[in-house]
């Protein structure tokens, strides 16, 4: 990381200390949802976006797989219950996309189920924006020479032993499959009330700034946003289907 990029973190992340305090006063109600590619960044990016605020106003959800029961629920009906209520932010480490990711490209939910859900995703999330829910919704990406890089480094580090996972080894004999599902997933459920923003992560330091400087601009209040540099348009940039096939999304 530059000396810049160094200096910049801590004044962005007192510009999110700064939009939480505005957000407790307001009663705002804040959903973020990271999604991408296994090893694209979402946990260090998270870990940087909550360090500095309250435990109690913040709250990240990384859902374990379902159980019996919960495969029963209406597929939405588990994430629900951890949306937000007043002041508060949730983050979604994974959500309900997962239909339209892993449990596409692994089989573990059926075409119909994953059609249903590429229907319903736009409506379910039209219902939020219009309730009063800011939504952010953000997709890592990452090459697969870089992929592989960083699954290796994580068997290889003692410390990153937990973030180890069968899942693994499936992430690049399936990368062909798993650009398929991407590609659908973002065509189908981008809109206007709830559009995608697509992060290119091959530099992590960079990609974490620019996703800091997304969500500022999207959540903070207008005085706090205003200062905030729009995040490089090479980095990160709002989905459109031209990115799938000019290069901007790794193939």
């Amino acid at each position: 990381m530059s000396h810049h990029q160094k200096d910049e973190l801590p004044e962005l992340q007192r510009a999110l200390v700064q939009t939480q305090i505005a957000a407790a006063k307001s009663g705002e109600r804040i959903v973020i949802l990271f999604e991408g590619r296994d090893g694209s960044g979402k946990d260090g990016t998270i870990k940087r976006i909550i360090e500095h605020l309250s435990v109690r106003g913040t709250r990240v959800v990384a859902l374990p797989k379902p159980s019996d029961r919960e495969r029963t629920l209406w597929y939405f009906q588990r994430y629900v219950r951890h949306l937000p209520a007043a002041g508060e932010m949730v983050i979604f480490n994974r959500s309900w996309y997962n239909r339209a990711g892993v449990e596409r490209v692994m089989g573990f939910s059926t075409p119909a189920e994953q059609a249903q859900f590429l229907r319903d995703a736009p409506d379910f999330e039209r219902m939020l924006v219009e309730s009063g829910i800011k939504l952010v919704k953000i997709w890592l990406d990452i090459g697969k020479a870089e992929q592989k890089k960083r699954l290796d480094a994580r068997r290889s580090d003692p410390l990153k032993a937990l973030k180890v996972s069968d899942m693994d080894a499936v992430a690049q004999e399936k990368w062909a499959d798993y650009s398929v599902a991407r590609n659908e997933m973002l065509e189908r459920t981008h809109s206007l009330l709830a559009p995608w923003t697509c992060v290119r992560a091959n530099h992590k330091p960079r990609a974490r700034l620019a996703i800091i400087r997304h969500i500022l601009r999207e959540i903070a209040p207008a005085h706090i946003a205003a200062p905030i540099e729009c995040p490089d348009p090479k980095i990160l940039f709002t989905f459109e289907i031209s990115a799938i096939g000019d290069g901007r999304l790794a193939k």
